[in-house]
This record gives structure tokens, C-alpha cells and sequence, in this order.
């Protein structure tokens, strides 16, 4: 079973959200662009835990911003964090920088 947790900010940018989490998870995040997200940070660590850093606005086909999540149009930056149920919890990590708030999770 996949697991996901949903965590967002208005304090940081995304590259400087994907820095700071650089050094709390010791990973190392590549900046990624894609016609269908935009440009995003990504890092996997050892378990395959997939820790991702998006923008919520991303360029649309028509020139206007499109939300990469529609249910959290305020926040500016989502972290997304996808892992087995056998990977360790990262909450205490994330929980360190300031202004990252959890918005949504699938976990028991």
C-alpha cells in the first residue's frame, strides 16, 4: 500500500523549501520542469520514500496560471510526500521549518 501526505506554505518558495529540506532529510532535491507541472523539486530517499516540491500555481496552455491543487488555492508551495507503509514517518522532519503546515493525509 502507497501512502501520501500533503503539507503546504506560504513562507517559503519552492526552491527554498526543497534547500532547507535538503539538509533536515539529508537529500539531495533536482530541479525538474515539465509541461505538466511546471518546474518542481524532486528527491527519493533510501526507502523510496518520493519527497516532491510543487508550486501550486502552474503555467496553463493558455498563458493564466492553472492550481496544481484545486482544494488549497492560498497556499503557494505543496510538499507531497509519497511512501510505502514500511517507510519511516518523516513528520518530526517536516514539522522543523517553520510555516509548513499538513493538509491532507491517507494515513491510518
Amino acid at each position: 500500500m502507497t501512502v501520501s501526505d500533503t503539507y503546504g506554505t506560504n513562507s517559503y518558495t519552492a526552491k527554498e523549501l526543497a534547500g532547507l529540506l535538503t539538509d533536515r532529510l539529508d537529500v539531495t532535491f533536482t530541479e525538474r520542469e515539465s509541461d505538466y507541472l511546471g518546474v518542481y523539486f524532486l528527491a527519493t530517499l533510501a526507502d523510496t520514500t518520493r519527497v516532491q516540491v510543487q508550486p501550486t500555481a502552474i503555467p496553463g496552455d493558455d498563458g493564466e496560471d492553472d492550481l496544481y491543487d484545486d482544494e488549497h488555492p492560498d497556499v503557494s508551495v505543496l510538499l507531497l510526500v509519497t511512501s510505502s507503509t514500511a517507510a519511516k514517518l518523516l513528520n518530526d522532519e517536516l514539522s522543523a521549518p517553520g510555516g509548513l503546515t499538513r493538509l491532507r493525509s491517507n494515513r491510518s
